[in-house]
């Protein structure tokens, strides 16, 4: 008979990353330090704190958080359906009667999406002998989606997605508590009453990671100086931390204004936005702020690869506005000021082309800061087929 050893975790967390790993790392870092963050996989981070204690709906970067249950020193999975026989039993039998609902991910395994659900179904015959009823979500691939385990609610005491992840010589088996709202999201984006594809559509769930990168105190202004329509300001808001806008443009003032009091109503947000039309290269700030986060201005867009004669243009007029911008903040502020910025990064061939003030960080009166579990050089938020990239930046004023 095969014998499984089993080393239980306690208070330990696994999250599932974005599309985007590094990102999603150097937030969790940001939040709650690195010595209680390790890798976990290709895609995972494990967390040395119970999954109760992350504040999980701010973060940006991660798709699926779960409680782990177990790991076991063996990648075969033989070996974990033997566990998982012996481990969702004993978890049902601690819980009031009442239909289950399980789904199973693997991340990291070659096995295909009919092995799990034969693994699914085994383990539904075993929870029936003991008089359980139970519905299993089939896998169409590996992992369930993060639309699957919110439309099947996958995340309750009677409906689970168990995780199992291959983690170099163990797997991790862990219980999904949250999962990425994507709907809520998408109405953040798409619902609110004013939108300027022409200003960029900075994501929401970005605006999360560059307020998170600063790690600000509860209660704090964060300011965006190229606020646009508004969504660092209102993801600040559902923070509970005070938002602070300007612009160049007094119509982005306005749009900003609009999408805040829709916000306000829609999602009772109690903070109201401080607004100025401001050039944030020059702009006295008359409010005081404890941090800056935002996208500053990305330049001309492009749908393909320019001539380089055209790109070294388009670079050196952003590359100045961003030396203005600091050296104005610079003037302002005082040292350990923490702020994080999205700035423009061209993708041209196969790399990447950065700004040349990002070589004369120092000079300008900042540190760039860095990372234990991420590269800088990875924080680069950019889809397929995208030229112009979002690179994340985060300084401490020196």
């Amino acid at each position: 008979m095969r014998t499984t050893w089993v080393y239980l975790l306690v208070m330990k967390s696994l999250a599932i990353l974005g599309r985007q790993p590094a990102i999603a790392l150097a937030e969790l870092e940001s939040l709650y330090g690195s010595e209680i963050i390790s890798i976990a996989g290709i895609n995972g981070a494990l967390i040395n704190i119970s999954s109760d204690d992350i504040d999980f709906e701010r973060l940006g970067g991660v798709m699926k958080l779960s409680s782990v249950l177990t790991t076991l020193p063996s990648n075969n999975w033989q070996d974990v359906e033997e566990v998982l026989l012996k481990l969702l039993p004993d978890l049902a039998g601690s819980l009031d009667e009442g239909k289950l609902t399980l789904g199973i991910s693997s991340y990291g395994f070659n096995v295909n999406p009919k092995r799990i659900n034969a693994t699914a179904l085994t383990i539904k015959k075993q929870l029936r002998v003991s008089g359980r009823s139970i519905r299993i979500v089939p896998n169409k691939s590996s992992e369930l989606s993060s639309a699957q385990v919110l439309h099947n609610k996958l995340f309750g005491t009677h409906n689970w997605e168990i995780l199992v992840m291959r983690d170099r010589n163990q797997t991790i088996i862990a219980k999904t508590s949250h999962v990425q709202d994507i709907d809520a999201y998408a109405a953040r984006d798409q619902a609110r009453p004013k939108r300027d594809a022409r200003v960029g559509m900075l994501p929401p769930k970005l605006a999360q990671t560059l307020i998170n990168l600063c790690n600000p105190i509860p209660d704090s202004t964060i300011l965006d100086p190229f606020c646009g329509t508004g969504v660092v300001l209102q993801e600040a808001a559902l923070m509970n931390l005070q938002p602070y806008g300007t612009d160049l443009e007094p119509r982005m003032i306005e749009y900003s204004q609009k999408n805040m009091d829709w916000l306000k109503e829609t999602h009772r947000v109690s903070r109201t936005p401080h607004l100025e039309v401001a050039d944030a290269t020059d702009h006295t700030w008359t409010h005081p702020f404890n941090y800056i986060a935002c996208e500053t201005y990305l330049g001309r867009p492009f749908t393909a690869e320019p001539d380089i004669a055209t790109l070294r243009k388009v670079m050196a007029d952003v590359d100045t506005i961003h030396q203005k911008f600091l050296k104005n903040v610079a003037k302002q502020t005082k040292k350990g000021f923490r702020m994080c910025i999205a700035v423009p990064a061209w993708k041209f061939g196969r790399h990447f082309k950065h700004l040349n003030m990002l070589d004369s960080l120092e000079s300008l009166g900042y540190t760039r800061m860095s990372f234990a579990h991420a590269d800088v050089s990875d924080l680069i938020y950019h889809r397929e087929g995208q030229i112009v990239g979002r690179e994340l930046i985060a300084l401490e004023r020196n």
